[in-house]
C-alpha cells in the first residue's frame, strides 16, 4: 500500500497554520497570536499551539500537531498510528461576527491511512444569509473541481455531524464535512484536501471584514453568549475530535481551546 509522504504533509499543515495566523493578524490592530510548543507524552511527536486574545478576535486559536503512538483510539485500526493536522476556532468580539471553525487532518495505521476534515459557519444569535451563502459558494466552488458530487455529499454530511441532539437544531449555518476519505487516487485525494484547507480564509475573511465594523450593545453581547454555550455543549458531548483528543492522550489545553472565552447558561 503506497502512503502519503509524512514530511511533505506535514509541511503543508505547518504552512498552513503560519497563513492562517498571518490572515487573521491582519485584521486585529494591536495583539498578535502567542505560540507554545507541546510534546506527546504517550509517544512520539507533539504539536504548536497558537492562540490570541484581541480586540476583534475576543478568542482565536490555530492549532497544530503531529503525533504516534501504539494504538489508535476506538478500535478503528490495529496497530500504531500517526496522526497530523490543523484545528482552529475563532469566537469574535462583535456579536454580528460569526464563530468559524475549520479542521483538516490526516490518519494513519498499519492498515490503512485516510483524510478528513472541513469547516462550519456559526452565527452566535445574528445570522446573514448572505453571509452563509457566501460561505457555501466558496466550499462549492472549491470542491466541483475536483467532483460535481462533492459538495451536496460534504454540505450534508455537515449537517448531519454539527447537529446538537438536545437542542434538536444544528449548531450554526454548516459548511463542508468529511472523513475517512480515500478513493485510492492518492494523487487526487491529496489534493482535495489542500484544496480544503487553503480555501478555508477565502471563506471567512470578506464576512469578517465586513461584520467587525457593525456596531453592537450589550444586550447583543448578552445573546452572543447565550448561543456561545450550544457550542460548548456540542464540543464537550458530540464533537469526535475533542473525543479523540481525550482517548489518544492528546495536550488537554490544545483540546479545549475551542472553548470559547465566555458564555452564560
Amino acid at each position: 500500500m503506497h502512503k502519503p509522504d509524512k514530511d511533505t504533509i506535514i509541511h503543508y499543515l505547518k504552512t498552513l497554520q503560519s497563513e492562517i495566523i498571518s490572515t487573521f493578524e491582519s485584521i486585529e490592530p494591536k495583539e498578535k497570536f502567542i505560540y507554545k510548543p507541546w510534546p506527546y507524552s504517550k509517544g512520539e511527536g507533539g504539536g504548536r499551539m497558537a492562540h490570541l486574545r484581541g480586540e476583534v478576535f475576543e478568542k482565536a486559536a490555530v492549532n497544530f500537531s503531529a503525533v504516534s503512538g501504539p494504538a489508535l483510539p476506538f478500535n478503528e485500526s490495529k496497530g500504531s498510528f500517526f496522526a497530523t493536522g490543523v484545528s482552529l476556532i475563532t469566537h469574535m468580539q462583535n456579536p454580528h461576527a460569526p464563530t468559524v471553525h475549520m479542521n483538516v487532518r490526516y490518519i494513519e495505521t498499519e492498515e490503512k491511512f485516510w483524510f478528513g476534515g472541513g469547516y462550519d459557519l456559526t452565527p452566535m444569535g445574528f445570522p446573514y444569509e448572505e453571509d452563509k451563502t457566501f460561505f457555501h459558494q466558496i466550499a462549492k466552488k472549491t470542491l466541483d473541481p475536483f467532483d460535481l458530487k462533492l459538495y451536496p455529499q460534504f454540505s450534508k454530511k455537515a449537517q448531519e455531524y454539527f447537529f446538537i441532539p438536545h437542542r434538536e437544531k444544528e449548531r450554526g449555518d454548516g459548511g463542508i464535512f468529511f472523513d475517512h476519505y480515500n478513493t485510492g487516487d492518492l494523487k487526487n485525494d491529496f489534493a482535495l484536501w489542500k484544496a480544503i484547507g487553503s480555501s478555508f480564509t477565502e471563506t471567512i475573511m470578506p464576512i469578517y471584514e465586513k461584520r467587525i465594523i457593525t456596531p453592537y450593545t450589550d444586550q447583543e453581547k448578552e445573546i452572543q453568549n447565550e448561543l456561545r454555550a450550544h457550542y460548548v455543549e456540542f464540543n464537550l458531548l458530540y464533537d469526535r475530535g475533542t473525543k479523540f483528543g481525550f482517548k489518544s492522550n492528546g495536550n488537554p489545553e490544545a483540546i479545549l481551546s475551542s472553548m470559547p472565552p465566555s458564555a452564560k447558561w
